[in-house]
């Protein structure tokens, strides 16, 4: 059975990873004290004091439990039981109806719609014609 990681460092850099923020981004969260070099060896410590790892969770604005919790490899399974290929980005790549026959339809409908515009042109034809035949 697999052990899981208790480095604290690696964790807040998978939730910062996931959430898509960037170490620069952190820093300016975290205050004037700190910068991406800080970030970073912050992300290199097993051990975390409470009130930064608190500090941090706040600057991701999550739960600190969520850091402390945080499992890399249940999130890739998650995602992967629960994100197929036809529904990735929410395109669906096996349609439930023939694109084909939609688009017959659709230039079935601007047929119609062509074939009654047709015949509105040709009866207001018949009435300007009328109207000049009647002077």
């Amino acid at each position: 059975m697999a052990q899981h990681t208790t480095h604290l460092g690696e964790k807040i850099k998978g939730v910062r990873e996931m959430l898509g923020v960037k170490q620069d981004a952190l820093a300016i969260e975290l205050g004037d004290d700190w910068n991406q070099r800080k970030v970073s060896m912050l992300e290199a410590k097993a051990e975390i004091e409470p009130a930064l790892l608190e500090k941090v969770a706040a600057a991701l604005k999550v739960p600190k439990e969520m850091i402390e919790n945080f499992d890399r490899a249940e999130v890739v399974n998650i995602c992967s039981n629960t994100f197929t290929q036809s529904t990735l980005n929410g395109i669906n790549y096996y349609p439930t109806f023939n694109p084909i026959e939609k688009i017959i339809e659709i230039y079935k409908e601007r047929e119609v719609l062509f074939e009654r515009m047709l015949k509105d042109k040709d009866e207001m034809i018949a009435r300007l014609e009328s109207l000049l035949n009647g002077k």
